[in-house]
């Protein structure tokens, strides 16, 4: 009999702690706090995904606060990511636009010239503020390009990460004995950094 007590006992404990833990995750879940994500997304058929999960190219999703991924896919078009961090309940808004790189995509802009125009928009809105960006990391752009006595200074992509749209190299086409060192010191008379810019030497 005693026995049966006890097992009786520990079933309830099992039981009670069940309870408790499965109230508790309610609870926690319940105030657990989410933003609205608004997604807009051109190619409006693209194939969506957020953190890996698949979710509609077009509308609202709620979002935990943390850091999330979009990635975008069609046919013809290339594939787009874009990372972005969720605060508290604010809600934020992505855009998931798609360009074409092969004939499905050219084909798809000609039958949906609408939409082809608005993701050329868009394209050029990003460049613009890429550019300034650009600028505001970069304040010798400004002065480019620009021609010394023994050297040029203009830019390019980076060649330390070219994989950055957001990172550039200073390119010095050096054409006299001391363009080098005039370069340099045209650098630091600007007030820059030569240690903080990726400088490219070249003859020529």
């Amino acid at each position: 009999m005693e026995e049966d007590g006890r097992r009786t006992l520990v079933i309830g404990a099992v039981s009670l702690l069940m309870v408790v833990v499965l109230v508790g995750g309610f609870l926690i879940w319940r105030h657990d706090p989410k933003a609205e994500l608004t997604v807009k997304s051109i190619p409006n058929d693209l194939t969506l995904t957020l953190d890996g999960q698949p979710i509609a190219a077009n509308g609202k999703v709620d979002v935990r606060p943390g850091t999330h991924t979009l990635v975008g896919t069609r046919e013809g078009f290339q594939t787009y990511s874009q990372t972005f961090t969720v605060r508290g309940k604010d809600p934020v808004s992505a855009t998931v636009y798609l360009y074409a790189n092969g004939p499905v995509g050219v084909e798809w802009g000609r039958n949906n010239p609408e939409q082809e125009l608005e993701t050329e928009a868009e394209a050029g809105r990003r460049y613009d503020e890429i550019q300034r960006r650009l600028a505001a990391k970069y304040p010798v752009l400004q002065q480019l390009p620009y021609i010394g006595p023994d050297f040029k200074a203009t830019y390019e992509a980076s060649k330390s990460d070219p994989t950055n749209p957001e990172a550039i190299s200073l390119k010095i086409s050096v054409f006299g004995p001391d363009g080098k060192k005039e370069a340099l010191e045209w650098i630091t008379g600007n007030g820059w950094n030569p240690a903080s810019l990726d400088i490219i030497y070249a003859t020529g």
